[in-house]
Protein backbone atom coordinates (compact mmCIF):
# COMPACT_ATOMS: atom_id res chain seq x y z
CA UNK A 1 0.00 0.00 0.00
CA UNK A 2 2.87 2.54 1.24
CA UNK A 3 4.33 1.93 -2.70
CA UNK A 4 0.96 2.12 -4.25
CA UNK A 5 0.61 5.50 -2.53
CA UNK A 6 3.83 7.16 -3.49
CA UNK A 7 2.99 6.28 -7.19
CA UNK A 8 -0.39 7.93 -6.58
CA UNK A 9 1.30 11.50 -5.55
CA UNK A 10 4.26 10.49 -7.85
CA UNK A 11 3.35 12.65 -10.88
CA UNK A 12 2.76 16.19 -8.69
CA UNK A 13 6.40 15.93 -7.62
CA UNK A 14 8.48 13.67 -10.24
CA UNK A 15 9.73 16.84 -12.16
CA UNK A 16 11.49 19.92 -11.17
CA UNK A 17 12.34 22.54 -13.34
CA UNK A 18 15.69 24.05 -13.24
CA UNK A 19 15.64 26.97 -11.14
CA UNK A 20 12.23 26.05 -9.00
CA UNK A 21 12.40 24.87 -5.30
CA UNK A 22 12.14 21.11 -5.18
CA UNK A 23 8.63 19.74 -4.62
CA UNK A 24 6.90 19.69 -1.57
CA UNK A 25 5.10 16.69 -0.03
CA UNK A 26 3.45 16.54 3.20
CA UNK A 27 2.66 13.64 5.11
CA UNK A 28 0.23 14.75 7.54
CA UNK A 29 0.02 11.21 9.18
CA UNK A 30 3.74 10.92 9.66
CA UNK A 31 3.59 7.46 12.01
CA UNK A 32 7.00 5.20 12.18
CA UNK A 33 7.79 7.44 8.43
CA UNK A 34 7.19 4.57 6.48
CA UNK A 35 5.49 6.50 3.43
CA UNK A 36 7.93 9.74 3.85
CA UNK A 37 11.12 7.35 4.12
CA UNK A 38 9.50 5.70 0.75
CA UNK A 39 8.93 9.18 -1.33
CA UNK A 40 12.41 10.93 -0.10
CA UNK A 41 14.19 7.64 -1.48
CA UNK A 42 11.85 7.69 -4.59
CA UNK A 43 12.67 11.50 -5.29
CA UNK A 44 16.06 12.23 -4.12
CA UNK A 45 15.07 16.25 -5.00
CA UNK A 46 11.99 16.82 -2.83
CA UNK A 47 10.95 18.39 0.32
CA UNK A 48 9.03 16.46 3.43
CA UNK A 49 6.91 18.15 5.66
CA UNK A 50 6.05 15.44 8.00
CA UNK A 51 3.03 15.79 10.69
CA UNK A 52 1.93 13.48 13.50
CA UNK A 53 -0.23 14.56 16.71
CA UNK A 54 1.67 11.58 18.56
CA UNK A 55 5.06 12.76 20.09
CA UNK A 56 6.19 8.94 20.81
CA UNK A 57 5.84 8.32 16.74
CA UNK A 58 7.54 11.71 15.87
CA UNK A 59 10.48 10.22 18.13
CA UNK A 60 10.61 6.81 16.22
CA UNK A 61 10.46 8.70 12.81
CA UNK A 62 12.93 11.43 13.39
CA UNK A 63 15.42 8.11 14.08
CA UNK A 64 14.47 6.47 11.42
CA UNK A 65 14.68 9.38 8.77
CA UNK A 66 17.66 10.91 10.23
CA UNK A 67 19.69 10.15 7.19
CA UNK A 68 17.99 12.34 5.13
CA UNK A 69 18.96 15.63 6.71
CA UNK A 70 16.88 18.92 5.93
CA UNK A 71 14.97 17.10 3.65
CA UNK A 72 12.38 16.45 6.26
CA UNK A 73 11.12 18.60 8.49
CA UNK A 74 9.14 17.03 11.81
CA UNK A 75 5.53 18.75 13.41
CA UNK A 76 3.71 18.02 16.37
CA UNK A 77 -0.02 19.02 15.36
CA UNK A 78 -3.19 17.25 14.15
CA UNK A 79 -3.53 16.31 10.31
CA UNK A 80 -6.46 19.44 10.46
CA UNK A 81 -3.91 21.70 11.31
CA UNK A 82 -1.92 21.69 8.17
CA UNK A 83 -2.38 25.43 7.56
CA UNK A 84 -0.40 26.40 10.81
CA UNK A 85 2.20 24.25 10.35
CA UNK A 86 2.97 25.25 6.65
CA UNK A 87 2.52 28.69 7.77
CA UNK A 88 5.42 27.84 10.59
CA UNK A 89 7.60 26.25 7.98
CA UNK A 90 7.30 29.39 5.89
CA UNK A 91 5.40 27.27 3.05
CA UNK A 92 2.18 28.69 1.16
CA UNK A 93 1.22 25.43 -1.45
CA UNK A 94 2.70 22.43 -1.45
CA UNK A 95 2.45 19.79 -4.44
CA UNK A 96 0.98 16.70 -2.89
CA UNK A 97 -0.28 15.70 0.74
CA UNK A 98 -1.51 12.29 1.93
CA UNK A 99 -3.15 10.56 4.88
CA UNK A 100 -2.78 7.18 5.98
CA UNK A 101 -5.79 7.16 8.17
CA UNK A 102 -7.05 5.26 11.81
CA UNK A 103 -4.52 3.81 14.40
CA UNK A 104 -0.91 2.55 13.97
CA UNK A 105 -0.25 -1.04 14.88
CA UNK A 106 2.55 0.49 17.10
CA UNK A 107 -0.08 2.61 19.13
CA UNK A 108 -2.34 -1.20 20.00
CA UNK A 109 0.71 -2.76 20.59
CA UNK A 110 1.36 -0.10 23.53
CA UNK A 111 -1.04 -1.21 26.09
CA UNK A 112 -0.57 1.60 28.17
CA UNK A 113 -2.00 3.55 25.23
CA UNK A 114 -5.33 1.76 26.29
CA UNK A 115 -6.20 1.18 22.37
CA UNK A 116 -6.61 -2.21 22.92
CA UNK A 117 -8.29 -5.28 24.67
CA UNK A 118 -5.74 -7.65 23.83
CA UNK A 119 -3.59 -6.61 26.33
CA UNK A 120 -4.53 -4.87 29.86
CA UNK A 121 -3.98 -1.18 30.33
CA UNK A 122 -5.15 2.32 31.09
CA UNK A 123 -8.47 3.49 29.18
CA UNK A 124 -6.87 6.10 27.50
CA UNK A 125 -7.07 5.77 23.84
CA UNK A 126 -6.05 9.43 22.84
CA UNK A 127 -3.99 10.13 20.07
CA UNK A 128 -1.99 12.98 21.48
CA UNK A 129 -1.77 13.59 25.46
CA UNK A 130 -4.23 16.53 25.71
CA UNK A 131 -8.30 16.47 26.07
CA UNK A 132 -10.14 13.71 27.54
CA UNK A 133 -9.71 10.12 27.57
CA UNK A 134 -11.58 6.89 26.81
CA UNK A 135 -11.91 6.06 30.75
CA UNK A 136 -13.53 9.97 31.01
CA UNK A 137 -16.04 9.62 28.19
CA UNK A 138 -16.97 5.78 29.49
CA UNK A 139 -17.51 6.87 33.29
CA UNK A 140 -18.95 10.18 32.68
CA UNK A 141 -20.97 10.25 30.08
CA UNK A 142 -24.81 9.90 29.53
CA UNK A 143 -26.62 6.07 29.02
CA UNK A 144 -27.88 7.84 25.68
CA UNK A 145 -24.90 9.36 24.40
CA UNK A 146 -22.40 6.37 24.93
CA UNK A 147 -25.23 4.53 22.92
CA UNK A 148 -25.21 6.84 20.35
CA UNK A 149 -21.08 6.76 20.19
CA UNK A 150 -20.85 3.09 20.06
CA UNK A 151 -24.00 2.65 17.21
CA UNK A 152 -22.61 5.72 14.75
CA UNK A 153 -18.81 5.61 15.58
CA UNK A 154 -18.54 1.93 16.28
CA UNK A 155 -21.72 0.50 13.98
CA UNK A 156 -22.36 -1.86 17.10
CA UNK A 157 -25.60 -2.89 16.70
CA UNK A 158 -26.45 -3.85 20.33
CA UNK A 159 -24.97 -0.58 21.32
CA UNK A 160 -28.23 0.10 23.91
CA UNK A 161 -27.15 -3.41 25.27
CA UNK A 162 -23.56 -2.47 25.80
CA UNK A 163 -24.11 1.29 27.46
CA UNK A 164 -26.46 -0.40 29.60
CA UNK A 165 -24.24 -2.63 30.63
CA UNK A 166 -21.30 0.31 31.51
CA UNK A 167 -23.99 2.13 33.44
CA UNK A 168 -24.50 -0.77 35.82
CA UNK A 169 -20.83 -1.94 36.01
CA UNK A 170 -20.18 2.20 36.73
CA UNK A 171 -22.27 1.81 39.73
CA UNK A 172 -19.95 -1.08 41.15
CA UNK A 173 -16.77 1.43 40.68
CA UNK A 174 -14.99 3.81 37.50
CA UNK A 175 -14.45 1.58 34.25
CA UNK A 176 -10.44 2.19 34.07
CA UNK A 177 -8.41 -0.46 31.97
CA UNK A 178 -9.44 -2.18 28.57
CA UNK A 179 -9.72 -5.31 29.96
CA UNK A 180 -12.80 -4.35 32.31
CA UNK A 181 -14.54 -2.10 29.48
CA UNK A 182 -13.88 -5.44 26.94
CA UNK A 183 -15.35 -7.88 29.76
CA UNK A 184 -18.54 -5.62 30.06
CA UNK A 185 -18.84 -5.27 26.37
CA UNK A 186 -18.54 -9.42 26.03
CA UNK A 187 -20.87 -9.61 28.48
CA UNK A 188 -23.84 -8.53 25.83
CA UNK A 189 -22.21 -8.79 22.45
CA UNK A 190 -22.23 -12.31 21.22
CA UNK A 191 -18.90 -13.58 19.99
CA UNK A 192 -18.73 -14.89 16.70
CA UNK A 193 -16.53 -17.50 16.23
CA UNK A 194 -16.33 -17.55 12.09
CA UNK A 195 -15.31 -13.92 12.00
CA UNK A 196 -12.75 -14.07 14.21
CA UNK A 197 -13.63 -10.25 15.65
CA UNK A 198 -13.65 -9.80 19.45
CA UNK A 199 -16.97 -8.96 20.76
CA UNK A 200 -15.24 -5.10 22.19
CA UNK A 201 -13.92 -4.83 18.46
CA UNK A 202 -17.13 -2.29 17.37
CA UNK A 203 -17.20 -0.41 20.92
CA UNK A 204 -13.50 0.10 21.12
CA UNK A 205 -13.45 1.51 17.44
CA UNK A 206 -16.56 4.24 18.13
CA UNK A 207 -15.00 5.04 21.69
CA UNK A 208 -11.64 5.91 20.06
CA UNK A 209 -13.22 7.71 17.18
CA UNK A 210 -15.15 9.88 19.64
CA UNK A 211 -12.39 10.70 21.96
CA UNK A 212 -10.06 11.74 19.27
CA UNK A 213 -12.56 13.28 17.06
CA UNK A 214 -11.38 11.81 14.25
CA UNK A 215 -14.23 12.14 11.55
CA UNK A 216 -14.44 15.86 12.30
CA UNK A 217 -11.10 16.55 12.09
CA UNK A 218 -10.96 14.02 8.61
CA UNK A 219 -13.66 17.09 7.30
CA UNK A 220 -11.25 19.47 8.10
CA UNK A 221 -8.20 18.08 7.01
CA UNK A 222 -9.80 17.44 3.96
CA UNK A 223 -10.55 21.10 3.47
CA UNK A 224 -7.23 22.61 4.35
CA UNK A 225 -5.39 20.01 2.68
CA UNK A 226 -7.27 21.36 -0.70
CA UNK A 227 -6.83 24.69 0.22
CA UNK A 228 -2.79 24.48 0.47
CA UNK A 229 -2.50 22.24 -3.04
CA UNK A 230 -1.16 24.07 -6.20
CA UNK A 231 -3.02 23.71 -9.14
CA UNK A 232 -1.51 19.95 -10.38
CA UNK A 233 -0.97 18.72 -7.33
CA UNK A 234 -2.54 15.79 -5.56
CA UNK A 235 -4.09 13.98 -2.40
CA UNK A 236 -3.66 10.47 -1.45
CA UNK A 237 -5.74 9.25 1.55
CA UNK A 238 -6.21 6.01 2.80
CA UNK A 239 -8.69 4.66 4.79
CA UNK A 240 -9.79 1.82 6.92
CA UNK A 241 -13.23 1.96 8.08
CA UNK A 242 -16.65 2.54 6.09
CA UNK A 243 -17.41 6.14 8.17
CA UNK A 244 -13.83 7.45 7.12
CA UNK A 245 -14.24 5.49 3.71
CA UNK A 246 -17.89 7.51 3.23
CA UNK A 247 -16.46 11.09 4.28
CA UNK A 248 -13.41 10.44 1.51
CA UNK A 249 -15.20 8.83 -1.15
CA UNK A 250 -18.43 11.73 -0.49
CA UNK A 251 -15.49 14.85 -0.50
CA UNK A 252 -13.88 13.67 -3.87
CA UNK A 253 -16.94 13.35 -5.47
CA UNK A 254 -18.09 16.48 -4.94
CA UNK A 255 -14.70 18.06 -6.05
CA UNK A 256 -14.96 15.82 -9.19
CA UNK A 257 -18.30 17.17 -10.00
CA UNK A 258 -19.13 13.30 -10.75
CA UNK A 259 -20.44 10.05 -8.59
CA UNK A 260 -17.88 8.48 -6.77
CA UNK A 261 -16.32 5.29 -9.02
CA UNK A 262 -13.94 2.73 -8.74
CA UNK A 263 -11.75 4.52 -11.61
CA UNK A 264 -12.20 7.23 -13.13
CA UNK A 265 -9.91 10.53 -14.72
CA UNK A 266 -10.15 13.60 -14.76
CA UNK A 267 -9.28 16.30 -16.77
CA UNK A 268 -7.05 19.29 -15.99
CA UNK A 269 -7.97 22.69 -15.00
CA UNK A 270 -6.36 25.68 -13.88
CA UNK A 271 -8.42 25.64 -10.33
CA UNK A 272 -8.15 21.68 -10.36
CA UNK A 273 -5.56 19.01 -9.14
CA UNK A 274 -4.77 16.37 -12.11
CA UNK A 275 -4.73 13.22 -12.43
CA UNK A 276 -6.38 10.10 -11.28
CA UNK A 277 -9.10 9.28 -9.00
CA UNK A 278 -8.52 5.76 -7.78
CA UNK A 279 -11.04 4.05 -5.08
CA UNK A 280 -9.20 0.33 -4.51
CA UNK A 281 -10.75 -2.37 -1.62
CA UNK A 282 -8.13 -4.74 -0.44
CA UNK A 283 -8.93 -8.35 0.61
CA UNK A 284 -10.58 -7.84 4.57
CA UNK A 285 -8.06 -9.48 7.09
CA UNK A 286 -10.15 -12.10 9.05
CA UNK A 287 -10.27 -9.33 12.28
CA UNK A 288 -10.58 -6.27 10.24
CA UNK A 289 -11.73 -4.73 7.11
CA UNK A 290 -9.14 -2.47 5.21
CA UNK A 291 -10.14 0.07 2.39
CA UNK A 292 -7.55 1.89 0.10
CA UNK A 293 -8.18 5.44 -1.29
CA UNK A 294 -6.62 7.50 -3.09
CA UNK A 295 -8.19 10.39 -4.85
CA UNK A 296 -7.05 13.28 -7.01
CA UNK A 297 -8.92 16.84 -5.82
CA UNK A 298 -9.26 20.28 -6.29
CA UNK A 299 -7.42 22.64 -5.16
CA UNK A 300 -9.43 25.24 -3.87
CA UNK A 301 -11.74 24.48 -0.82
CA UNK A 302 -15.17 25.28 -0.30
CA UNK A 303 -16.18 27.57 2.90
CA UNK A 304 -14.53 27.29 6.48
CA UNK A 305 -15.38 24.36 8.26
CA UNK A 306 -14.33 25.88 11.89
CA UNK A 307 -15.94 24.20 14.71
CA UNK A 308 -17.11 21.08 12.54
CA UNK A 309 -17.23 18.00 15.20
CA UNK A 310 -17.34 14.16 14.60
CA UNK A 311 -20.73 14.74 16.77
CA UNK A 312 -22.10 16.81 14.03
CA UNK A 313 -21.85 13.72 11.29
CA UNK A 314 -23.56 11.11 13.07
CA UNK A 315 -26.81 12.98 14.18
CA UNK A 316 -27.56 14.81 11.24
CA UNK A 317 -27.34 10.65 9.25
CA UNK A 318 -30.04 9.86 11.86
CA UNK A 319 -32.37 12.57 10.77
CA UNK A 320 -31.59 11.69 7.30
CA UNK A 321 -32.90 8.49 7.80
CA UNK A 322 -35.74 8.44 10.98
CA UNK A 323 -37.03 5.17 10.00
CA UNK A 324 -33.95 3.68 10.78
CA UNK A 325 -33.97 2.22 14.28
CA UNK A 326 -31.34 0.00 16.59
CA UNK A 327 -31.56 -3.61 17.91
CA UNK A 328 -31.78 -3.93 21.84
Amino acid sequence: MATRMIDLVGPAVAERAAGQAPPILVDATLGAGGHAELALTTYPWIRVIGIDRDSSALGIARDRLAPFGDRISFHQARFDEIPAVLEEAGVDLVDAALFDLGVSSMQLDRAERGFSFRNDGPLDMRMGTDGPSAADLVNESEEADLADIIFYYGEERRSRAVARAIIEARRRGRIETTAALADIVASVVWADPASGIHPATRTFQGLRIAVNDELGELVQALHAAERILRPGGRLAVVTFHSLEDRIVKQFFSARSGRAAQARCALRARASRVAGVAICRSVRPHPVSRRAGCAWSASSHGPARTKGVSARVIPRARRRASPTRSRPR
